[in-house]
């Protein structure tokens, strides 16, 4: 066969050449925020989009919990895309479980389902049966009700005594009774019926509301439906609940539960079971090495797009401090794509306005100076409908989300403050307003101040980074603009991996890379740009290492920070031209 012949003999053969190459369209309104909850996975990022599913995952809050809910949830007015981070003491925080057996079960410790299939081992020698999917004092509500098969006559569901005096069968159709696929082997009565209940109502709000039904599931171990599916009651529990999870099926289940079905089986449950959970901690107050342990799970570029990380509201400066230059450290350095976004620690705000200003600037001063970073310098008074009263949150979950809502309405490069695009929603009163001196103070020291403008509404009333020098990323829209870019070329510039450093290739990406500036210009996001990628800068060392390398010049777009107004006053008989000039 000839070397570039497409075949041996005389033939038309058709081929397809992919020259449609782009940049992709890059998220960038995504945030990522840890906090202190009463229910759901820990230390897992979740992507919640509204505060019903903020809810549904998390629980609702209680005054404990309830500063952290509402920061997520004031993030979500303005974007539905939250990475939110249960953050755990595992020390103190505990799964709810089945009290009793031998030697005595102890409370687990099971954050996540990660967790659970690698403890699940530990968990079954521990003879752990119902545990709380996840740790928290809400999985003490639960009890899981189970009603087996006790027919006098198997031909007729009404003889099912013990279902029939079931407290819970009017969420099932009929009683439980002997599996298709058990049928066949030859045994019988391994169906039970199983309900989750919420006996307190904690965590569904109804005292003894049924979370979850699972009918007909079977005891046999290696049970399936007729589909395949797997119809053992360990395997539908783990899979399937919101609440539970199940280890070993507990005592005074059927004879023989928990192995597969054999000719002989007959796994009649005698009467109905219930397991009632006990031992569910929602652990102590979050530690400086809990808050980093939460937040290292989005390190990841490659598994977590995200644009803003979002601190969280911590009462003492030294530990506020940590946090803060720990998320820049990890935005800075360890992802290089987005922000982060802080306000001062609590203390310095909250009932402290008479000294507000001077204990910000003093509780910012540590802070890491850098373009990564974002402070505000206020807390948002608002209404807790959970708990019936007002609370205090961080700005910061609320200017990050305006950043979003200017990314959704406008583009990354716009600036996020002022009254076009700053202005803070369902907020019902600042901790403090402060005025034009003070204002002037944070901003000089890189604090973007918060204000109560007569008529206007609460606003964002500065776009500075935390940089300390002065440079063109010493404004949040120019930051933004270039993780934007950089994070967009970065993707494209993938298509380009494993082909040759030549002239064709280097022609394909500039005219890849070229139309995104073109568009970003045309939208006022830079004035000018130039891409260099020729054998200027791909020498022929370059070239024999198997680098690629292309510059980009880019002139970004400045915001305006400040107005000046000359008002001048002429004779009557003086011309304007003559005057024009002089107005300086």
């Amino acid at each position: 066969m000839a070397i570039y012949a497409p075949s041996e003999s005389p033939a038309v053969v058709t081929r397809e050449i992919d020259l449609t190459n782009g940049v992709p369209n890059v998220p960038t309104s995504t945030g990522a925020i840890v906090g202190d909850f009463r229910w759901g996975p820990c230390n897992e990022p979740i992507l919640i989009n509204n505060e019903g599913t903020l809810v549904a995952t998390f629980g609702t809050p209680d005054t404990t919990t309830t500063v952290d809910f509402h920061s997520a949830s004031y993030y979500l007015r303005y974007s539905n895309d939250l990475y939110v981070i249960r953050g755990m003491d595992s020390d103190t925080g505990k799964n709810a479980f089945q009290a009793g057996g031998s030697p005595e079960r102890t409370a687990p410790t099971v954050e996540n389902q990660a967790e659970f299939e690698a403890t699940q081992s530990t968990l079954d020698s521990d003879t752990h049966t119902f545990i709380g999917k996840y740790p928290g004092f809400l999985g003490n509500s639960l009890k899981i009700e189970i009603c087996g098969s006790n027919h006098a006559d198997e031909t007729n569901a009404s003889y099912d005594s013990d279902f029939e005096n079931w407290s819970f069968k009017n969420n099932f159709d009929t009683g439980p009774g002997t599996s298709a696929h058990t049928a066949t082997i030859g045994g019988k009565n391994d169906e039970v019926h199983v309900a989750i209940v919420d006996v307190t109502g904690d965590l569904s709000g109804t005292k003894g509301a049924v979370l979850e039904t699972y009918p007909y599931v079977s005891q046999a171990k290696g049970c399936q439906n007729a589909d395949g599916t797997n119809n053992y009651i360990v395997d539908v529990i783990n899979s399937r609940s919101r609440y539970v999870k199940l280890i070993n099926l507990p005592v005074g289940m059927g004879t023989g539960a928990g192995a597969a079905a054999a000719s002989t089986s007959d796994m009649k449950l005698a009467g109905q079971l219930d397991v009632q959970l006990t031992g569910g901690a929602n652990g102590g107050a979050l530690g400086t090495d809990d808050w980093f342990n939460a937040y290292s799970t989005i390190e990841d570029t490659n598994q977590y797009l995200i644009d803003f990380l979002i601190a969280p509201s911590l009462n003492d400066k030294t530990s506020h401090e940590t946090l803060v230059n720990d998320l820049v450290t990890i935005a800075a350095q360890t992802r290089k794509d987005c922000m982060v976004f802080a306000s001062p620690h609590r203390a310095a705000v909250v009932n402290n306005r008479a000294n507000a200003n001077k204990d910000i600037l003093t509780g910012v001063a540590g802070f890491t100076r850098s373009s990564y970073l974002s402070v505000d310098n206020n807390f948002l008074k608002v209404y807790d409908k959970y708990n019936d009263n007002y609370i205090h949150i961080p700005a910061s979950s609320s200017t990050a989300g305006l950043c979003a809502a200017t990314d959704n309405n406008f583009a990354p490069w716009v600036s996020p403050a002022g009254t076009r695009r700053g202005q803070y929603f369902g907020v019902t009163a600042l901790s403090y307003n402060p005025n034009k001196s003070q204002r002037d103070q944070l901003y000089r020291a890189g604090i973007n101040p918060i204000t109560n403008m007569p008529g206007q509404g609460i606003l964002l009333f500065g776009d500075k980074t935390h940089l300390a020098r002065p440079s063109a990323f010493d404004r949040i829209n120019v930051r933004r603009l270039f993780l934007v870019i950089e994070r967009a070329i970065a993707e494209a510039a993938k298509n380009i991996l494993f082909e040759f450093n030549d002239e064709f290739t280097r022609a394909e990406f500039v005219n890849i890379i070229e139309p995104l500036l073109r568009d970003i210009k045309g939208r006022r996001g830079i004035t000018d740009f130039r891409l260099v990628a020729d054998a200027t800068n791909n020498t022929p060392e370059i070239i024999d290492t198997n680098q690629f390398v292309a510059n980009l010049f880019i002139k970004p777009a400045r915001s305006i920070n400040f107005i000046t107004l000359n008002f001048v006053a002429v004779r009557t008989g003086v011309s304007f031209e003559e005057v024009v000039g002089q107005a300086t």
